[in-house]
């Protein structure tokens, strides 16, 4: 039997880091348990199947995932979870930080690198024309005289 993605010991660390839940006043179908989500999550992204793929036999939808993803992630529900379990690893000297690195992605930047030179901005003014004003004038749309049509009386 394969390995549990979230085994015990993993959800017993991150359990408390998920926000509580309120259910909705009026009813509705009853909300996937975030452990569930959780193990789905992990599996849509260590597989790398898309979210519409992902197998309604694990108890879930893919959409539910998704839409779980993009909660959690505003919660800020990652960046806790990331900060926790680094401090266990750093504290249970699991981490190999000669081998660490860190980037512009991760880490801000603060010093940067030199800006580029601004781009001259093009004055706003009107297109060059190559008619005369006089030969612009020629070509502006008049309306034509009435002529009498089959829809129209003749007077």
């Amino acid at each position: 039997m394969a390995k549990p993605l979230v085994d015990d010991d993993l959800w017993a660390i991150v359990e408390p880091l998920f926000p509580r839940w309120k259910p909705c006043p009026k009813g509705g179908q009853p909300r996937k348990s975030d452990r569930l989500c959780l193990t789905g999550i992990i599996f849509v992204l260590k597989t790398g199947i898309g979210w519409e793929h992902f197998p309604h036999e694990m108890g879930c939808c893919g959409m539910t995932l998704w839409n779980r993803l993009a909660e959690w992630q505003q919660a800020g529900v990652w960046d806790r979870i990331h900060r926790v379990l680094l401090a266990k690893l750093n504290g249970a000297n699991l981490i190999d930080w000669s081998r660490a690195v860190a980037d512009s992605g991760t880490i801000r930047a603060v010093g940067g690198a030199n800006k580029p030179a601004r781009i001259p901005r093009i004055a706003a003014g009107p297109a060059a024309n190559i008619m005369s004003p006089r030969m612009a004038a020629e070509f502006r749309w008049r309306p034509s005289s009435r002529r009498p049509t089959a829809m129209t009386s003749r007077s």
